[in-house]
């Protein structure tokens, strides 16, 4: 097996000191990686490094020869906006290029989704989804051997979400994905590059197996650690009495023996295993349980984005209660975020008239919106946790101090923070509060992996009402227990999210079907075929292609009764093509 990349001794500082420390890794042809760490624990920083983007402070980066390597923005580059979709794909080859490959640019394009004649909208007029697809057909315009993924699943909708992992199981070369979806790497991944305390830890394992044996090793370590401080601290305190007896009856071997038995205690403290820091922030938050049917109802609501424009969808009867913690999913735009905006601003005004939304007198209302407007930009961090509970100052430093926000920072204003950060000041906020029911809007947006399963645990834990907006499945599947889904201009509630996932399969993700039908057409060429035989050559192409993806469903979800409609139609297509 080849190896395509490769460092030795890699180490980086940046303005805050040093971010990565003597890094030594080998990818090898065929791998697919999932890199995870704490935010700002320098994974983008390692893919910039790697893609030679950043120079390192010290260290040697390899690259094989002939390989070509694709970096995939976070962000589409500006100067990309005023530019056709086309042209923008074929900004990423030479000039020289760009008049001959167009073919394989619309090829690109139609295999990730888009349709011919949107070749040429403007990038400006894309939405976030497209956006990750149009990434992902100017890195392949390269034919890549390797593709460096930068959170592409960030701000993606479930719909586009499982899009994405279906291309990146049937993408044949390597790739390294940083991600903080769990779900997404234990499907895509076959290794896990995990980055914590400035150093690279490779195990051969999906991201979910490879945290498992983390958690392992650091448990382990953290035994061996007590167990060598334990003989520390035993040979200090003998030390320390040698040299009081030494001192007190004036005999030079037992001082001698104590500076000994001192240097012996630095050489073992030199040895002594290393444990990691982890995460000091822990969140948690604090709720009140109503005895009442209802915390709130929803009666024939009309849900719409903004003031004059048309409606999305209507409630038609919903009541949330303490215990509910219900997820609303759906496509981009389809008005989960207006549910929860319209809940939430009609609770800040007399809503007794009010006949489409009712909350119960008592019920204390949480909001995190994923805008995080709430907080004030020209706030101080400890003047931003005013509004959710009345602390005293003193509890306010404390509360920011453990959410890892340094004294020294506390008189420093909102707007200066990063998105993360944000993010951690405005939980900090809503743990301080004692809310009956919480919304909560995208929360995920901008937290690590520690951080949702964290997250998960609180909401499952609530004894209040949850809303729930998000598209991230494990924070979905372990915390909720009912399910909105909206599709089409309507509000319908399942039981099961697996039911949710197969109609997204079946009704909204463009399917990844081009190098399939690549595939088959050159299996087939041999075979001499008439012109009117092209619509029953792609018919059968289409039916093995949907008889495959049932298959490969749970059995509970599969349709026999379709299985074998396709599998006689695919047998007449054959024998009407000559092909058996």
């Amino acid at each position: 097996m080849s190896t395509l990349l490769s460092t030795q001794n890699l180490s980086f500082h940046n303005n805050h000191g040093l971010l990565l420390n003597d890094i030594s890794l080998a990818l090898i042809k065929g791998e697919k990686i999932g890199l995870i760490g704490y935010n700002g624990c320098g994974k983008s920083t390692l893919l910039k490094l790697l893609s030679h983007q950043l120079l390192p402070s010290s260290g040697v980066i390899s690259v094989a020869n002939q390989t070509v390597m694709a970096y995939i923005e976070q962000h589409l580059p500006t100067e990309l906006q005023s530019m056709t979709l086309m042209n923008a794909v074929l900004h990423k080859l030479p000039e020289e290029y760009r008049l001959s490959e167009g073919w394989r640019a619309e090829l690109l394009l139609s295999e990730m989704g888009f349709k011919l004649h949107e070749k040429d909208l403007l990038v400006s007029q894309l939405s976030g989804g497209q956006h990750t697809r149009l990434l992902l057909a100017r890195a392949l315009i390269i034919e890549p051997d390797l593709l460096l993924l930068d959170e592409p699943s960030n701000h993606l909708d479930l719909p586009t979400i499982l899009w994405l992992e279906t291309f990146l199981k049937q993408w044949r070369g390597s790739f390294i994905l940083v991600s903080h979806d769990n779900t997404l790497l234990d499907n895509v991944t076959n290794c896990t590059w995990i980055i914590r305390d400035k150093s690279l830890s490779i195990f051969r394992l999906p991201c979910s197996q490879a945290r498992v044996e983390q958690e392992e090793q650091d448990i382990s370590a953290q035994h061996r650690y007590d167990a060598q401080q334990k003989e520390i601290d035993r040979i200090a305190q003998s030390a320390k009495q040698l040299a009081i007896w030494g001192h007190v009856y004036d005999n030079e071997n037992l001082s001698r023996k104590a500076k000994q038995m001192e240097k012996h205690i630095v050489r073992l403290k030199d040895e002594q295993t290393e444990v990691t820091s982890g995460n000091q922030w822990v969140l948690q938050f604090s709720g009140t349980t109503l005895r009442a049917d209802r915390l709130c109802e929803l009666n024939q609501l009309a849900v719409i984005p903004a003031e004059n424009t048309p409606v999305l969808y209507t409630v038609e009867n919903q009541r949330i209660k303490s215990g509910d913690r219900v997820a609303i999913i759906g496509a981009n735009g389809t008005g989960k975020s207006s549910l929860l905006k319209m809940i939430w601003s009609l609770s800040l005004v007399d809503i007794s008239e009010q006949n489409a939304i009712k909350l119960h007198p008592r019920v204390e209302l949480g909001y995190y919106d994923q805008k995080i407007a709430q907080l004030v930009d020209n706030d101080t961090l400890s003047d931003a946790l005013k509004p959710f509970a009345p602390l005293t100052d003193e509890q306010r430093k404390m509360a920011l101090i453990s959410a890892g926000f340094a004294y020294t920072r506390h008189g420093q204003k909102v707007s200066t923070l990063s998105g993360g950060e944000r993010a951690r000041l405005l939980f900090v906020g809503l743990s301080l509060a004692n809310y009956s029911l919480l919304m909560l809007d995208e929360p995920t947006n901008h937290i690590d992996m520690e951080g949702k399963k964290a997250l998960a645990e609180q909401i499952s834990q609530f004894p209040g009402g949850v809303l729930l907006v998000s598209h991230d499945r494990e924070l979905i599947e372990n915390s909720c227990n009912r399910f909105w889904y909206i599709h089409n201009g309507i509000l319908i509630e399942h039981h099961d999210i697996e039911a949710i996932y197969q109609l997204i399969t079946e009704e909204e993700i463009p399917e990844i079907q081009q190098e399939n039908k690549l595939n088959n057409l050159q299996n087939i060429s041999s075979v001499p075929l008439d012109s009117h035989d092209d619509e029953k050559l792609f018919k059968l192409i289409e039916l093995e292609e949907k008889l495959e993806a049932d298959l490969a469903r749970k059995t509970n979800h599969q349709k026999p009764a379709l299985q074998a409609q396709w599998k006689l139609e695919i047998s007449q297509l054959k024998q009407a093509l000559k092909l058996i």
